[in-house]
This record gives structure tokens, C-alpha cells and sequence, in this order.
């Protein structure tokens, strides 16, 4: 156990840690010229796309230092707020961090919010200034803002560029002289926390997992402590770049078990694995179950794929723990699913994944926030609204009450004006405001969730010209004055396209959603009355006029009558249609409220 270090890179986005992985590989030479490439752990087609790590990765080196041979594992983490539960699942089975800073940006939020967990959880700190070769790169006013965040001294923080190699060598002498060997009993029973897992159509479900005392055999029989079942540790091994099987793992040893587990429930992260022969009396605690802050309904395109679509979530869900989802039905759309997501970049990685792993066309209506509801009869009582449809009778009701952030926003100071005017216009109250630098600022705000689940990060990075870095934690629900706003086509209410909203807003939003359907809407061939109503009463209306053909075309001379009567008997017609007439409505107008601003 003593040359073994457990580790895992954390940052803010787009400070260069899949980069520094692939350097860190490339030094310990596990990885061979024919398989390099760039950012080598992001092996998911959107991962590239995006230049974002979404899921972590564990990865085994070797590493020869003063004739002696060192196991690494290292885990690479994604840097974006919406995946900070991956992040912490990292966390948990490591003894170590690197705590990887920009050079030229200096510290963000999401920085010091990783960092703050990796303190939580007593892990030993090394900072590494990363993106020292650039031209725009500060590395003595970065050092100073370490020195003043870590409390470290300057010969601790290590300068790298993961780019060209620079400063590697001295980084993994680092890891190894500073970051502890994992502690445990390799003769005490099995126990094993799974971190992650992943689906394999062939194989079944691969349990990811990091023994913190014990033993496992390939063949023995093996239990899983949350679900009560039993299997066969039929393969056993550690995560090279491709699966390396071995026979025997001990304490401290981060791994995968293929036990040809079908059912992806039968599969928790947070759960212990242990022996059947010699059994652990208790579990491993560390991992909480991660809280939604964003809920949206999922509805397959064509009714018939519901079971489908249930299967993909579940198999979604295996290596994307933060993902919940429960059945529900809509009036409009049919049977489907309401998801939580941690964000709304989360919301956009999910929906994507669906229709690129698994093939599957779905609609997702407009994103929400959960609200706790109490009836007069009952003040104590709580009621949970997920969903706007399940809004209960406001006039039986005593108050609502909305989750609210505390929200970090760290930018240059030339745009703390345009940042305070957005967050005040989201309804946020300031808390503080210091100056970290002569030109960085930390702005502290505390705001209702639902005002950040729609377009506030767009709008953040556009008034900073990319500058500000935003972090949010929920601080707990408050009562605030809101109502349900129900979107009718032609009398008939859209429950998808429902949503609470704070009653002062309510009015502009009626309008400019009942605008903004007018221009998605494609025309029938009858009218189509847009309204938005606050339960009885009538606050914003557009009128979508008809696709009309011209029926006089055969008309020509004659006595005016002719055409009259021609008219009438389309009147009737267009009546008629209007009656029995379905609206279709497009995927872009159930997210139209995403884009109220363009």
C-alpha cells in the first residue's frame, strides 16, 4: 500500500486539466505514440466537441522514482458547476488534489469551490499554476492570490505548462513526496465504495469502485450492501487506458468488477461492495444523494417509445449519478418522465446523450424549479410542487415558498456595474463585495433559483465578455408572492408550457411568451387564439391568423352575390375546423421561454 497514491485534478473550466492528464500519461509513459491524442480521458464525442470534461475518469500509471515503482490513480474531473457532484464522488476516493490554477485568468469560483470540498474532505492540497508559456500569463500576481487563498508558501506552488511538458517531472515527484498512502486493512472484510459505473451491452453493468479495507479474489462471491444481492466477482482489474484484469485486490486499490449485472437499479453509487464469505458489518458513509436543482418533463416523440425511453434514463443514470427521474403524463404530450438535473447545461448533456447513445427523439418542456406549497388548513404541512400542472388551488392556500441561492460571482471590476444591474433585475439582494485583486472583484448575492435556471450564465458571460465566473449552493426556501401562469391555445390550456412565476414578472412574460409563440407556431388553416391567463383571468393574448385560400379565383364578372356566398361557406368552414382542429406544436415553442431575451 505504501506505492500507491490516490489523486484527482480539480479547477475551474477550461484551466487545462484534461490536458494535464494527457501530459502526466505521457511522462509515466502509459500510454504509447500509436494511442496518443488530445485530451486522451474525454472519450465521449461531446466531451470533444465542447473542449468540456462531463464524466470523470480513472485512470492507473506506473511510475519509477529513485529505483522505486509508484501506483498512481489519477482522476480527471469536470470543471463546470453543473457537474460538481462528479467532482465530489472524485473527491471521496482520493487522498490527494491538484489544485490546477489558470496563469493568465488567476482564481474563479468553481475553483475555490472544488477546493473548499477537497478540504472537506481532509485531502492533502498541491497548487499547480498551469499556462505559465503564455504570453498573457501573471504568474506572480496568481502566486499571490494562492498564497492568500491556501495559506501556502510560494516554493509549494509548482509552475507547469501541461502544454509543452514544462515543470511535469517536478509535479509527480510532488504527488509522491506529498500526498499520503492510502490507510486500511487488507486482512480486515471487504469494503469497497462504488464511485461510478458504467453500462456494457455485452458484459452487463461495470462497477467502478476504491477499497478502503480488504480483499477481493476473480470468482468470489461478492454482496452489494445497499440492494442486499449477491453476485460473482467473475472479472476483477485496474483502469489502464483498456481494462487490465488481475486476480487479487487489496486495500487502497481503485478498480472495476464485471459481475453480469443486468438491471442498471440493482447498481447504486455510494453503495459497498463486500464479501459473502466474510462479510462487512457496516457500509461506508461519505456520499450524499445529490439534490435536483432543475426539474423538466422528457416525453418520447412517439407514445409508443415510453418503455424505451425509461430503459435509456436508467442506463443514462448508471454513470450519471446526479440524473433523477420519476413517470408522470401530460395532457399535450402523453406518458414520459420528470427529470432533475443539477443545471441547465446538465439538462442540455442529458438530452443530447439520449438522442446520440441511444437513439432516441424526445421533447423536453420548459425547465422548472421545485417549491414547497402550504394550505391554510394546514400550515405546518408541506406539499412539494415539481411540477407547475401540480400547482395546488391558490385560493385554499397560505403561502408559497421558493428555494434561494447564494450565489459567487467573480469578474474584472470595469463590469461590476452591468453584473450588479442583472443580478438586482433577477430579483437577487447583495451580501458583500471585495476586491481580491486591484481589477477582481467578488460580488456575493443571494437570489430565488428560478431566476438563474433560464438564461442568467448567458447573459453573465455576455455582459463580462467571457470574464465572470459564477458558483452558486442552495441556503433554503423562503416564502415569496408567486403564481401560475397557464399558456392556452385556442381555449385549451398547455400544461407543458405552464410555469410559476413571480407575480411582478408575470405580465411581461404573459406577453412576450404569447408573442414569441405567435412567431413559432406554424399557421393553420384556421385562427389560433395565443393566451396566457393567471387562473381565470385573461393578461396577455396574440391572435395567429389563418392560412387562407383564395376561393373567389374561379369568379370572374358576374354579380357580386356569387363571391359573397363563396366567402360565407368558407366562414363556416374555418368555424368548423377551428372546433374540431388539432394545434400542432413544435419542439422550439415548448423551450421558448429559454430565449425570451433574443
Amino acid at each position: 500500500m505504501k506505492d500507491i497514491r490516490n489523486f484527482c485534478i480539480i479547477a475551474h473550466i477550461d484551466h487545462g486539466k484534461s490536458t494535464l492528464a494527457d501530459r502526466l500519461l505521457d511522462e509515466t509513459k502509459s500510454v504509447t505514440s500509436r494511442e496518443k491524442m488530445e485530451q486522451l480521458l474525454d472519450n465521449m464525442d461531446l466531451e470533444r466537441e465542447r473542449g468540456i470534461t462531463i464524466k470523470s475518469h480513472a485512470i492507473q500509471m506506473d511510475y519509477l522514482l529513485g529505483g522505486q515503482k509508484y501506483r498512481l490513480n489519477l482522476i480527471d474531473t469536470p470543471g463546470h458547476v453543473d457537474f460538481s457532484y462528479e467532482v465530489s464522488r472524485s473527491i471521496a476516493a482520493c487522498e490527494g488534489a491538484l489544485l490546477v490554477v489558470d496563469a493568465a485568468q488567476g482564481i474563479q469560483a468553481q475553483t475555490i469551490s472544488n477546493l473548499y470540498l477537497a478540504i472537506e474532505h481532509d485531502l492533502e492540497i498541491i497548487p499547480v499554476l498551469n499556462k505559465v508559456d503564455l504570453p498573457s500569463a501573471n504568474p506572480e500576481e496568481v502566486e499571490d492570490q494562492i498564497i492568500d487563498l491556501l495559506g501556502c508558501k510560494r516554493e509549494d506552488i509548482l509552475r507547469v505548462s501541461a502544454k509543452t511538458g514544462l515543470g511535469i517531472a517536478d509535479l509527480l515527484e510532488a504527488i509522491i513526496d506529498k500526498i499520503p498512502a492510502p490507510k486500511g486493512d487488507p486482512e480486515a472484510p471487504l469494503q469497497a465504495i462504488i464511485f461510478d459505473s458504467v453500462y456494457n451491452s455485452f458484459r452487463g453493468i461495470e462497477a467502478i469502485f476504491r477499497i478502503k479495507n480488504g480483499t477481493i479474489r476473480k470468482g468470489e462471491a461478492v454482496k452489494f450492501m445497499a440492494t442486499g444481492k449477491t453476485y460473482f466477482a467473475d472479472e476483477i482489474g485496474v483502469l489502464r487506458l483498456n481494462k487490465d484484469p488481475r486476480d487479487r485486490m487489496a486495500a487502497g486499490d481503485v478498480g472495476y468488477i464485471i459481475s453480469g449485472i443486468k438491471e442498471a437499479k440493482e447498481v447504486k453509487v455510494g453503495d459497498t461492495i463486500t464479501t459473502v464469505a466474510n462479510p462487512a458489518t457496516e457500509g461506508i458513509t461519505g456520499f450524499e444523494d445529490v439534490k435536483p436543482m432543475v426539474f423538466a418533463g422528457i416525453y418520447p416523440v412517439v407514445n409508443e417509445e415510453f418503455e424505451e425511453l425509461r430503459g435509456a434514463l436508467e442506463k443514462l443514470r448508471l454513470n450519471d449519478a446526479s440524473l433523477t427521474f420519476e413517470a408522470e403524463t401530460s395532457a399535450a404530450l402523453g406518458f414520459g418522465f420528470r427529470c432533475g438535473f443539477l443545471g441547465m447545461l446538465h439538462m442540455e448533456i442529458v438530452q443530447e446523450r439520449l438522442e446520440r447513445e441511444f437513439n432516441m427523439t424526445v421533447i423536453t418542456t420548459v425547465p422548472n424549479v421545485s417549491y414547497f406549497a402550504y394550505h391554510k388548513a394546514d400550515v405546518t404541512k408541506a406539499i412539494l410542487v415539481t411540477n407547475p400542472s401540480d400547482y395546488p388551488d391558490p385560493s385554499g392556500l397560505d403561502r408559497i415558498e421558493e428555494p434561494f441561492i447564494k450565489a459567487q460571482i467573480i469578474t474584472k471590476s470595469e463590469y461590476v456595474g452591468g453584473v450588479m444591474t442583472l443580478c438586482i433585475d433577477k430579483r437577487g439582494v447583495i451580501t458583500g463585495q471585495s476586491y481580491l485583486t486591484a481589477d477582481r472583484v467578488e460580488l456575493n448575492f443571494e437570489m430565488p433559483l428560478a431566476e438563474i435556471v433560464f438564461d442568467f450564465y448567458d447573459r453573465l458571460k455576455t455582459i463580462s465578455r467571457g470574464y465572470a465566473s459564477f458558483d452558486y449552493h442552495p441556503t433554503g426556501y423562503k416564502a415569496s408572492h408567486l403564481v401560475k401562469v397557464d399558456i392556452m391555445l385556442n381555449g385549451d390550456p398547455i400544461d407543458a408550457l405552464s410555469a410559476l412565476i413571480h407575480k411582478d414578472k408575470s405580465y411581461d412574460i404573459g406577453r412576450r411568451l404569447c408573442e414569441k409563440l405567435k412567431e413559432l407556431i406554424p399557421r393553420q388553416q384556421f385562427v389560433i387564439a395565443i393566451q396566457a391567463a393567471i387562473g381565470a383571468k385573461i393578461i396577455a393574448r396574440e391572435t395567429l391568423s389563418a392560412l387562407r385560400k383564395d376561393v373567389t379565383a374561379k369568379c370572374y364578372g358576374g354579380d357580386i352575390s356569387r363571391k359573397r356566398k363563396l366567402l360565407e361557406k368558407q366562414k363556416e368552414g374555418k368555424k368548423r375546423m377551428r372546433q374540431l382542429g388539432n394545434v400542432e406544436i413544435p419542439q422550439t415553442a415548448f423551450l421558448a421561454v429559454l430565449k425570451l431575451n433574443d
